[in-house]
C-alpha cells in the first residue's frame, strides 16, 4: 500500500497557507511533519483524512483493494480534539466508534489495558484528566484497524510513561504493515522516520522531505 501526495496546496480561511507539497509513504513507514505554528501541518493532516479539500495538487491511495479503496476508508484521524463524548463513560465511547468503524480488531477491555486505564473505563470521559482523555483516545485507534494513522501532536498531555507506551504502539503498527503520518514538535520513539519540514523557503516551496537518524 502507498500513499503519494503530488504538489498539494492548502487553505485556511481563503488564504493559502502551503503549497506545492509532494510526499509518498509506503507500508511500513513514518512521516514526520515537521514545522512553526501555522505552517499548515494540521491543515495537511485533514486534507489527507478527508476533511478538507486541497487548494490544487493530486492525493492517492494505492495497493489497498476493494478493503481500502481511498485514504478516507484506510485511515484514523487523532486530531488536537479527542473525538469523544464528555457525558458517555470511556467504555460507551470505544464501543460506538468500534460499531461505527468497524473491522474489530481488539476489544474495549484490551485496549483500554494497552493504554494503563483498564480500571477506569465505567468513568464518564468528561471525568478524566487531560493525559488519561488523550490515552483513551489513542485507545480508539486500537479498537478497530485501518492501516493508516493519521497523528495530529499525538503526545500533547501525556507523561514519559505514556510516551513511551505509545511509541511500542506506534512501532507495532509499522512492524505489521501500517503507515504513520504525524505532525508534531516532539520526538516520538520512531527510528528511520522521514521528515517533512513544512514552512516557506525563499523560493516559496515546502522544504524537502529528509531521513532522520
Amino acid at each position: 500500500m502507498r500513499l503519494a501526495a503530488e504538489a498539494l496546496s492548502g487553505e485556511r480561511g481563503g488564504e493559502v497557507i502551503f503549497s506545492d507539497t509532494s510526499f509518498a509513504v509506503a507500508s511500513g513507514e513514518a512521516l514526520l511533519v515537521k514545522g512553526p505554528n501555522g505552517a499548515g501541518k494540521t491543515t495537511l493532516l485533514r486534507i489527507l483524512a478527508g476533511l478538507l479539500r486541497p487548494a490544487a495538487g493530486r492525493l492517492a491511495l494505492t495497493g489497498g483493494g476493494e478493503q481500502w479503496p481511498d485514504i478516507r476508508a484506510a485511515c484514523h484521524y487523532l486530531g488536537h480534539f479527542n473525538a469523544m463524548k464528555t457525558a458517555l463513560t470511556v467504555e460507551e465511547n470505544l464501543v460506538f466508534w468500534q460499531r461505527f468503524l468497524g473491522q474489530a480488531q481488539t476489544t474495549v477491555s484490551e485496549a483500554l489495558e494497552t493504554v494503563g486505564l483498564e480500571d477506569i473505563g465505567y468513568l464518564p470521559f468528561g471525568y478524566l484528566s487531560t493525559g488519561q482523555r488523550r490515552r483513551a483516545a489513542i485507545a480508539r485507534l486500537l479498537v478497530s484497524h485501518r492501516p493508516v494513522w493519521l497523528l495530529d501532536e499525538p503526545t500533547a498531555g501525556l507523561d514519559r510513561a505514556s510516551e513511551g507506551r505509545f511509541a511500542e504502539l506506534m512501532r507495532g503498527h509499522l512492524r505489521e504493515g501500517g503507515m504513520i503520518v504525524a505532525a508534531t514538535h516532539l520526538p516520538l520513539g520512531l527510528e528511520g522516520a522521514r521528515e517533512l519540514a513544512m514552512g516557506a523557503r525563499r523560493d516559496g516551496h515546502d522544504a524537502p522531505i529528509r531521513s532522520t537518524p
